[in-house]
């Protein structure tokens, strides 16, 4: 009989706590060894609900502290950092709370003389033992973030844990043992930070911490500190939810090199990563936005869907947002230029432009407010690669002329430079001592000219008609398709993910979020310029052309 039911949703799962294993009685996969289970049993006999009912976590939140309380035959913890990613309103506060108090009184540290105990399912694990030292902290860039944490230890701690323990409890601190041990709340003061022994740190909302308001710093003191401790054991947790991309927060940091150890392009470190999330192709629609948030609400039964979907339904609300705060999607702006997932996918790192490789080159300077970068583009694949992205503010306000100076012509000595589009101002002086001192040396000449005045200025103020059609769209539609390849330069990155859509009078162009935003989008123009220099070089006569023979595509 048909029905109006919308199909089940499979969510997009991250990391150990989803892996399934038949062969386990609880149908999913579990580490060897753990100090996770007596964590929990702690938990349930001295930590609280907010009804006074005995904590007890979800099967979800329970796979999740046994994973990331798994250790090696050693006894160390096999994850040193860990991201702990939902939908808002998942419950996120209240079970970094529990770990923070697990940290703070709790049995987390490996005992080698300690006594085996059973879990439920019969397996033998090694009880902890208590960190007589616990030094715990719950950090952010605002002291409403940490509040929300600290808010929970009142009704957290049970009478007769505030009894056993000696627990005094502050809006901002809480001790035991007559001061021996304690919880504190940390805002973005990096300075103060540094030397800290912490022996656990709860990052709280790291898709907020920048680096304009020291998110970055922060979270830098904070790795320091921590790798301080004997035998490896304080560690860090974040909990976020989803970052929006382009903003370079510490979430966005977190997640790209998780998602690099998975490509097995870096080291594996020993990051947990575990977090449930929409699958791209799922609507914001009333019809399926319910069986939506069924699944990426995972155990966290008490969310409302009807009141969410209402949310989401909200035209106050943008799309974007819904789809990061309701299906936990990470998902760029509505009006980017082009989403994260396309730049990310032509991404070919293992790409290498030899010595004497025929190239294009595309310049965008400033002097002291954005940031000026120089871009490749070889000829005979298309491929983008990174010479250059300079950040005033990193040279006490002032782009390092010499340098980037040196770095053109540094191109021009190494690669066969055929090409070479540079935006004008404020560099007119260097571009006009390019020309004639690089771009018509005799035999290694440019064989394309920007405009029939200059060979390498190119003035983007008075060519917006041909920037935008010959340069912005092209490209933007070379990497809708595919068509060529980049070097994965994480700055050039960050300045994609940055950019936004402009249209004007001939089409869509692309520029910064504001006149005064921070958030740069200099490489993409001088990419755009790099590769408008090789369709102009592939658009000339072969007798015009580098003599020796090129394989090229026709892209």
């Amino acid at each position: 009989m048909p029905t109006d039911a919308p199909a089940q949703v499979e969510p997009v799962c991250i990391g150990p706590t989803w892996e399934r294993d038949p062969e386990h009685p609880s149908g999913f996969k579990h580490p060897e060894r753990s100090l996770g289970w007596a964590a929990l049993a702690w938990a349930h006999q001295w930590l609280r609900h907010e009804t006074g009912e005995p904590w007890l976590c979800t099967r979800e939140q329970e796979r999740f502290v046994v994973w990331w309380y798994a250790v090696d035959e050693r006894g160390r913890f096999i994850y040193r950092d860990g991201v702990f990613q939902r939908l808002k309103g998942h419950g996120k506060d209240p079970l970094g709370a529990v770990l923070c108090a697990i940290e703070f009184l709790g049995p987390c540290r490996y005992d080698p003389d300690g006594p085996m105990e059973l879990d439920p399912y019969g397996f033998p694990h090694r009880t902890g033992r208590s960190n007589p030292s616990a030094w715990v902290q719950t950090a952010a860039v605002a002291k409403d973030q940490t509040r929300t944490t600290m808010t929970i230890f009142p009704w957290l701690f049970s009478k007769e844990a505030i009894a056993e323990y000696h627990i005094d409890i502050g809006k901002e601190i809480v001790y035991a043992e007559h001061g021996r041990r304690r919880i504190e709340c940390v805002t973005s003061s990096p300075g103060s930070l540094e030397g800290m022994r912490s022996t656990f740190m709860l990052r709280n909302e790291t898709q907020h911490w920048m680096e304009n308001n020291e998110g970055h710093e922060m979270d830098r003191v904070i790795a320091r500190n921590l790798a301080k401790a004997k035998g490896g054991q304080a560690r860090a947790l974040s909990i976020t939810n989803a970052y929006q991309p382009g903003l370079d927060s510490v979430a966005e940091r977190a997640r790209e090199a998780y998602e690099d150890i998975q490509a097995g392009k870096v080291v594996d470190t020993g990051i947990l990563y575990d977090s449930l999330e929409a699958p791209p192709e799922a609507k914001l629609s009333a019809e399926a936005a319910p069986a939506v948030l069924e699944a990426v609400r995972g155990d966290s039964v008490w969310l409302d869907i009807e009141r969410i979907v209402a949310e989401i339904l909200d035209p106050r609300n943008s799309p974007s947002e819904s789809r990061r705060f309701y299906y936990n999607q990470i998902v760029a702006a509505e009006d980017a230029w082009c989403t994260p997932q396309e730049w990310d996918a032509l991404a070919d790192r293992d790409v290498k432009v030899k010595k004497r490789e025929v190239i294009t080159l595309g310049f965008d300077g400033s002097k002291s407010d954005d940031h000026t970068a120089l871009m490749g583009c070889r000829v005979s694949d298309g491929h983008v690669f990174t010479l250059g992205v300079w950040d005033p503010e990193r040279y006490k306000g002032e782009a390092p002329r010499e340098a980037i100076d040196g770095a053109v012509r540094q191109a021009f000595s190494y690669y066969d430079v055929v090409g070479f589009f540079s935006d004008l101002h404020p560099w007119e002086s260097y571009v006009d001592a390019w020309d004639r001192e690089l771009g018509r040396d005799r035999g290694r000449e440019l064989c394309i000219a920007s405009s029939s005045r200059h060979r390498i200025a190119w003035d983007m103020r008075a060519r917006q008609k041909e920037f935008t059609l010959e340069g912005a769209e092209r490209v933007l539609n070379e990497i809708e398709e595919g068509a060529f390849t980049h070097d994965g330069d994480a700055r050039v990155r960050q300045h994609v993910h940055n950019a936004r859509r402009r249209p004007n009078a001939w089409g869509v162009s692309f520029g910064k979020e504001s006149r005064e935003s921070k958030r740069k989008v200099d490489a993409l123009a001088a990419l755009i310029l790099a590769r408008m220099a090789r369709r102009a070089y592939l658009a000339l006569p072969e007798r015009r052309r580098r003599r020796r023979k090129q394989r090229m595509s026709s892209f």
